[in-house]
């Protein structure tokens, strides 16, 4: 039984989120502490010092040199925490669909890549924006109409793939809507490189980066934490509409026991459309967020950020939305610890050691649960 399909338990809400929220915030101090000492070690190296004289600086020097080295801790933790929301936020279109009809949807990285096309669409095409909006409201309202231009339109989209190429195949055997999946994320690159052209296209940055937030040695981008909000809010908005609504309890009972759910009343061709929809429209803001923090899109930006996303999925227990938001960090974290210290050649092969490790130790992922004959 994945997380998505099973019963709401009915805990003191505010008790449980009070704990959370105090285990997500030690977890990111740690992280910021031993990123600290971490490149503290590099310098060390760098310097020349031995190991176990790069050891010991790391863990008793307090100097200037190595406030300094906070200061960077710190802006590297706010970045970790901004890619790693956008790759949570592209995550959950993996698993929702895994636990509704175990499908693993590779066109979804291209969904995401899409909806950052339609936001330079948007800003770029339809507004004419070149460079940073420094008023508050303005800025809000191209925001918010990048958002409501993109996630609607990519929604639709998702829904449409859904009705014309995977639901003939929901009877099929397995490996038919896989390679489905596979062709149909060619198919959408391709229209987007035809579209587009092969190479990176630059998306507005509407987003003073000016804007810096001095917090102990560090400065702390407002975009990122920014990113980090609204990713956060919308995986937050997706968690109380699954687990409080009347369709999202459809969800639930569908991904439960899709024969079932249709006995007792449940639409499963709707359930599984609504499914796509809020998938590409999380996919869409994930794109969204994407063209502002890195400034660029283009046709293969899908396979990268899906591949990593999907890994995210199933690091943190595919099928479990809980767990695809935690991989998602997980990733992002994992991504910037090593580029922080200058290896970020190393950073994907570090990725898919930890999430080798993680399988074979649990092979459900880390929130996975076992659930018979469900793949």
């Amino acid at each position: 039984m994945t997380a998505l399909a099973s019963p709401v338990a009915t805990p003191n809400v505010v008790a449980r989120g009070i704990r959370i929220t105090g285990y997500v915030i030690l977890a990111i101090a740690i992280y910021a502490i031993v990123l600290w000492r971490a490149l503290v070690f590099n310098a060390e190296l760098a310097a020349g010092n031995s190991v176990l004289g790069a050891i010991g600086a790391a863990l008793t020097r307090t100097d200037d040199a190595a406030t300094t080295f906070l200061g960077q801790a710190i802006q590297q933790t706010v970045n970790a925490m901004s890619i790693g929301a956008i790759y949570a936020l592209i995550a959950l279109g993996y698993t929702m669909v895994y636990g509704i009809i175990e499908l693993i949807n590779f066109a979804h990285g291209d969904i995401f890549m899409l909806g950052a096309f339609l936001s330079v669409v948007f800003l770029g095409g339809i507004t004419g924006q070149t460079g940073s909006v420094t008023d508050l409201v303005p800025l809000f309202l191209l925001l918010i109409g990048a958002l409501l231009f993109a996630m609607p339109i990519i929604g639709v989209l998702n829904v449409a793939i859904e009705r014309t190429v995977y639901r003939p195949l929901r009877n099929a055997p397995r490996l038919a809507p896989l390679i489905t999946a596979i062709g149909v994320s060619f198919i959408l690159q391709n229209v987007a490189l035809t579209l587009a052209g092969a190479g990176d296209r630059a998306a507005p940055q509407i987003f003073p980066l000016e804007w810096q937030i001095p917090f102990a040695s560090a400065s702390i981008s407002v975009l990122s934490l920014f990113i980090f909000v609204l990713c956060v809010a919308l995986m937050l908005a997706l968690q109380l509409f699954v687990s409080r609504s009347r369709l999202g309890r459809a969800m639930r009972a569908t991904a439960q026991d899709r024969e079932a759910s249709a006995l007792m009343g449940v639409d499963l061709n709707q359930t599984i459309s609504l499914t796509f929809l809020l998938g590409g429209m999380l996919a869409a803001a994930a794109g969204v967020v994407w063209g502002l923090r890195v400034g660029y899109v283009r046709f293969d930006l899908g396979f990268n950020s899906g591949l990593k996303a999907f890994t995210a999925a199933v690091l943190g227990g595919i099928g479990n939305i809980t767990g695809a938001a935690l991989g998602g960090f997980v990733i992002g974290f994992i991504e910037n610890f090593a580029s922080a210290l200058g290896y970020s050649r190393w950073s994907e092969f570090l990725v898919f050691m930890i999430l080798t490790l993680v399988l074979i130790f649990r092979p459900t992922g880390i929130l996975g649960q076992h659930s018979g004959d469900r793949a």
